[in-house]
């Protein structure tokens, strides 16, 4: 999660934070956040506290004193106990560290890693200097967390971008297309984009996520029970907010252009949406992906990010801004551009789909869909999707590799962030409708449908929902 800040990148966040990234990160793309399972979290953590009596510009640094004492178990599946037994909850963020609510209070922290060139070594039994507040984002602490009992270093080594590779034209593959088109049984056609090949390899690499969305591992979708199956049967064959009651809650499809924000437009998308469907329509903001990109420590500017950390902890931590505040360019800052005198919009609840990381699936993000709003997902982008037309997408491994659908992958497959709106069902074939920032003009007008059930390309793994304050 670290990211290597410029001067004055990050007036808006709390201090240790923007002290942290200085400290661990650096400006080159091999730089990666630690690499923490739910295993290596899971346990007894003795966290040491400032007293609480700060604001989100607080300063936290190894030197910070911290002489109070919290201790918090983390249990299955998502139960944190403190030392008064008090019951609350707890997540992992991605393989980026953890966060939990216990006694009115939340603490969040990133897991401790150090690295030597290509090599990363994570101390999953330990923190950075991180912070607590209460429910309400005030009454800020710092902390540091220290796991108990023992625990191995884990190494692993990373995937510098390739310069050469990277610097190539991105060439559409048009035997892929043809291929995919005469398919027997297919459920979606494809077509070549002549505006594709406008952009590099590296530049479609960072459209699809960028590096630092990377998950080296990622949970599956939970399994499917008796009670999951009775939601389904509950809720409607199909919905949509696009269309509820001829009404449409979804904000216009944009373009996030070659920077990797697709995290950023499909969080401030959820962000559009639940504002909208609040309203009842009679308010339709339009917020600032350039804020997350320019301003936000909790993601990697024009490289990736996460949505949980941004739809969520940051609208909730620090609110969002309108598109006026901070319009979109494309690219990283140097600095934070955001006009500071405008009204912002927070977030007032937000958690993965299910309770807690790997408890998603398919009847909990309908229900929530459905109830709730568009939700945020991150799934794994293959060259094929690129040339998507129409129709129920689905990755075909094997004619992918025959045909070097492969191309644009010389680096590692990214998660890319879009917005789910509803779900149905195409000649038989069950599907997610999706709305993507990759402009009106590619796709279904913006959207593309992605076979739903069956977890593809891990599209019911990690959905994110939110709700907003007003």
């Amino acid at each position: 999660m670290q990211r290597f800040p410029q001067a004055g990148g990050c007036p808006q966040l709390p201090r240790c934070l923007c002290l942290l990234l200085a400290a661990v990160a650096g400006p080159t793309l091999a730089d990666t956040p630690a690499n923490c399972s739910y295993a290596d979290i899971q346990g007894s953590w003795i966290f040491h506290s400032s007293d609480a009596d700060g604001d989100n510009s607080i300063d936290c640094t190894d030197s910070t004193p911290m002489e109070n004492v919290v201790v918090l178990s983390l249990q299955e599946p998502n139960i944190a106990v403190d030392q008064f037994g008090n019951i609350g909850k707890w997540t992992l963020i991605y393989n980026q560290g953890f966060e939990a609510t216990v006694n009115g209070r939340t603490y969040f922290a990133f897991s401790y890693y150090e690295q030597d060139g290509d090599e990363v070594t994570s101390f999953c039994d330990r923190t950075f200097p991180g912070w607590s507040h209460d429910t309400t984002v005030r009454n800020w602490a710092c902390i540091q967390g220290q796991k108990q009992g023992a625990s191995v270093p884990k190494v692993h080594r990373v995937t510098r971008l390739d310069a050469e590779q990277g610097a190539k034209k991105y060439v559409n593959n048009h035997k892929l297309i043809e291929a995919i088109n005469a398919k027997k049984g297919g459920t979606w056609t494809a077509r070549a984009y002549p505006q594709h090949e406008e952009l590099t390899v590296a530049e479609w690499h960072r459209r699809s996520g960028g590096h630092r969305s990377r998950l080296p591992q990622r949970p599956r979708a939970a399994p499917m029970t008796k009670e999951h199956r009775e939601i389904i049967q509950s809720l409607p064959d199909s919905f949509d907010w696009n269309d509820v009651n001829g009404i449409n809650y979804v904000s216009p499809v944009r373009d996030q252009a070659q920077c990797g924000s697709c995290y950023a437009f499909s969080s401030m998308a959820a962000l559009e949406s639940q504002v909208r469907i609040l309203t009842n329509n009679t308010q339709q903001p339009v917020f600032s992906p350039q804020d997350i990109v320019s301003c936000s420590a909790y993601a990697q500017g024009c490289d990736g990010g996460f949505p949980y950390l941004i739809a969520g902890k940051y609208a909730k931590d620090f609110g969002v801004v309108a598109e006026s505040c901070d319009p979109y360019q494309g690219s990283d800052t140097p600095t934070c551009g955001t006009d500071m005198s405008c009204g912002r919009t927070y977030a007032a609840h937000y958690r993965y789909v299910g309770g807690y990381y790997g408890a998603c699936n398919e009847a909990l993000m309908m229900q929530s869909l459905v109830h709730n709003g568009p939700l945020v997902v991150g799934f794994e982008v293959y060259d094929d999707l690129r040339p998507y037309k129409d129709g129920v997408y689905h990755h075909d491994f094997a004619l992918a590799e025959q045909l070097g659908g492969g191309q644009i992958d010389p680096f590692e497959l990214t998660n890319h962030a879009v917005l789910v709106t509803g779900y149905g069902t195409l000649n038989g074939t069950k599907f997610w409708n999706i709305k993507n920032s990759w402009s009106s003009d590619w796709g279904d007008n913006g959207y593309f449908k992605i076979q739903r059930g069956n977890d593809e390309c891990a599209v019911e793994s990690l959905a994110v929902e939110v709700e907003v304050i007003l």
